[in-house]
């Protein structure tokens, strides 16, 4: 079969397809990247002009005087000029209904222009998108990325990212693409549950990890135990990453002799994986209710993850709390206390290790959730 895959922002896209080559298919990656984090891709629209020194003082006058957003432009440039070469596909995925990350209209357009290459066209929903948002704000007591803004309007200004899914232009995307989809597929359960809920046909599959590269080591800890805090600066909120900040300030002053502390910042996801390698545990976020991919990256390498692990998640899994993943909640307390336990109990660091790392290779594993991929476009 001949796949393309459009759009990359976690290394889902790139997963799923080291997956489905291995499984013989032909498969294509066209994105952007995702910025800072440089994720591999096939063919990069990436708006690497606008990025140059002219092309940033172009960008920002224009964005000055609301003409153009030349970022958007270049990619939708570079989309054209890349879709242009292509023939005919058996399948075609888009990362979701932002796919490209360009003007609204634009990408409806370019959607059209797939569906001329394609009969079977698919959305994945595995972060931000409309009904996701549209159901976290109308349902403020569920637990989700936007109860920090929702609890505290000062920080509106800083979720400006999920809610441009609250416009018409991405509304009107969104739709288009419901009503022309052979599927829509969501990847964990903070988007499984508000899709179900909105009322939406979906087919759950699990982020695919490629447990062939990723190398696992024993977590042992033979001398200070290093605890790392990765931050994304534009989800920093989002994630609660000002709670971990806290505890480790506590941490640190009661363990300086026991504890290492690794704070990474905004960098490429190649070499953030070469840090993970580094630690025992791994803070990832607060306000989710299942694992992203950095947090599956890391327990595919072993480590003690502190991030979403709700009930919902352990019943599906059949896990018991905290064997696998440590919940992490908005509390101080709580994610001091847990800490504390492990600190002391340095054993139970390489236990939970070896659990999160047969977990990923039984539930994750990028073969695997490529035949269910295959399963869900068939249908």
């Amino acid at each position: 079969m001949k796949v393309l895959l459009v759009g990359e922002y976690s290394n889902l896209h790139n997963s799923l397809k080291e997956g489905l080559i291995a499984l013989g298919h032909e498969v294509t990656l066209v994105s952007t990247g995702d910025s800072f984090k440089n994720l591999s891709t096939d063919h990069s629209i990436h708006a690497s002009f606008t990025e140059s020194k002219i092309g940033n003082i172009l960008f920002r006058f224009l964005r000055k005087i609301k003409i153009l957003n030349l970022e958007k432009s270049e990619k939708a440039l570079r989309f054209f000029f890349f879709i242009q070469k292509q023939k005919q596909f058996d399948c075609i995925q888009l990362i979701n209904s932002n796919a490209i990350e360009s003007y609204p209209f634009i990408n409806q357009w370019f959607y059209k222009q797939l569906l001329k290459k394609t009969k079977n066209l698919n959305l994945l929903v595995c972060g931000d998108e409309v009904p996701i948002v549209d159901f976290y704000l109308k349902n403020k007591n569920f637990y989700n990325i936007l109860t920090p803004m929702l609890e505290d309007e000062s920080l509106k200004i800083h979720f400006s990212y999920p809610l441009k899914y609250t416009q018409k232009s991405y509304k009107k995307v969104f739709d288009f693409l419901k009503n022309h989809c052979n599927s829509i597929i969501t990847s964990d359960f903070d988007y499984e549950i508000p899709m179900k809920k909105m009322g939406f046909k979906t087919h759950f599959i699990p982020n695919p990890i490629n447990c062939d590269k990723i190398v696992f080591n024993e977590n042992k800890v033979t001398d200070k135990i290093v605890i790392l805090l990765g931050i994304n600066r534009f989800s920093y909120y989002k994630k609660g990453i000002v709670y971990f900040e806290q505890a480790l300030k506590i941490i640190k002053e009661k363990y300086s002799d026991k504890v290492e502390i690794i704070i990474s910042e905004n960098v490429p996801y190649k070499e953030y994986v070469k840090i993970i390698n580094k630690s025992h545990i791994v803070l990832d976020q607060i306000f989710a209710h299942d694992q992203g991919y950095n947090a599956l990256t890391a327990m595919a390498q072993g480590k003690v993850v502190f991030t979403g692990a709700e009930k919902d998640w352990l019943q599906y899994f059949n896990l018991e709390e905290n064997n696998v993943a440590i919940n992490a909640l908005p509390n101080v307390e709580d994610i001091v206390s847990k800490l504390d336990f492990l600190i002391n109990n340095p054993k139970k660091i390489e236990i939970i290790g070896k659990n999160t790392r047969k977990f990923i290779e039984k539930e994750h594993h990028y073969i695997q959730i490529a035949t269910k991929y295959l399963e869900a476009w068939s249908l």
